[in-house]
């Protein structure tokens, strides 16, 4: 006889569970061996924010105006880059939450908002202290990765993604069960609470992020010193960075999201086994991507790359 009162089993402790955390983690590791930071960063990074400034992105900022512009083009310019495959960790579950009676579209944005909050605070603040602090900061610095040693801008982004990493690896984990939730008690007081902070995820970016582009704006910020320009041009780098995967998320919550609650809804821990590997994906990827096949570059381990 089945106990009705009996917990559920964790996602995690099941065999189907097992295998997701497997191949999730093989599939961010997949990731790292295939992933090509030259295309993305350079044919894709720098053709679409030349695009939208409409001149060689490589040129000087002229002034704020044109920092803001540059801010908000060379975020979506890097929408694809290494850093941005967690952000598919923090919208891809979105659409497993549940959600009450009214418009589908309507109901997508509460999160979403959320999202980008928790993203342009930790933005803003970051804006701030780099056009006080910028320049004696690890980031100014354009020095070049030599034999067995990094230079202090890919320190700093080992650091910042490597933490970043082991997050989401266990929020995953939680996600399956395996560990305990660290969100779900903020989460019964604040629905949006996952959301919120996998928008400071997003937001921490900027500090470990060494996107070329993305490197000329903060030179350009700390040379400035003014907080203000810091602030917005920090903010707008961050929402250009999200703005297509948050249209992607919104056109599958409008034409999808019904379906999508019933698949989930048919099958007890669907949900969560979507989550944990959204989750996993994009840990084991950042993780390994930005501290182990980082080292690769100095020479002091081998790690395998097609590219």
């Amino acid at each position: 006889m089945t106990d009705l009162h009996a917990p559920p089993i964790a996602p995690g402790r099941t065999a189907r569970g097992r295998r997701v955390l497997a191949f999730s983690a093989l599939a961010g590791f997949a990731l790292t061996v295939i992933w090509s930071a030259p295309f993305v960063d350079k044919v894709i990074g720098d053709n679409v924010t030349g695009a939208v400034i409409g001149h060689d992105p490589k040129a000087a900022i002229a002034g704020p105006l044109a920092g803001v512009l540059f801010a908000f083009a060379s975020g979506l310019g890097g929408t694809f880059t290494a850093c941005n495959i967690a952000a598919l960790g923090a919208v891809a579950p979105l659409l497993g939450e549940p959600r009450p009676l009214r418009s589908r579209l309507m109901l997508a944005l509460p999160p979403l908002a959320w999202l980008v909050a928790g993203m342009a605070v930790v933005s803003a603040l970051y804006g701030v202290i780099v056009a006080l602090f910028g320049t004696n900061m690890p980031q100014y610095s354009t020095a070049s990765a030599a034999a067995g040693a990094l230079p202090p801008r890919l320190v700093q982004s080992m650091v910042v993604f490597g933490i970043i990493g082991l997050v989401l690896i266990y929020l995953g984990l939680a996600a399956l069960g395996i560990v305990k939730d660290p969100l779900e008690a903020a989460e019964r007081r604040f629905p949006y609470a996952r959301t919120a902070f996998m928008g400071v995820i997003i937001g921490a970016f900027l500090v470990g992020r060494p996107f070329g582009l993305y490197r000329q704006l903060f030179r350009d910020v700390a040379d400035s010193g003014h907080p203000m320009y810091g602030a917005v041009a920090f903010v707008l780098q961050s929402l250009g960075n999200i703005v297509v995967l948050s249209l992607i998320f919104l056109v599958l919550t409008a034409a999808l999201g019904s379906r999508v609650q019933r698949w989930l809804a048919a099958e007890p821990g669907r949900a969560a086994l979507l989550t944990a590997s959204a989750f996993l994906v994009a840990g084991v990827f950042t993780f390994l991507y930005w501290d182990v096949r980082l080292l690769a570059r100095t020479g002091v381990i081998w790690y395998p790359t097609l590219w």
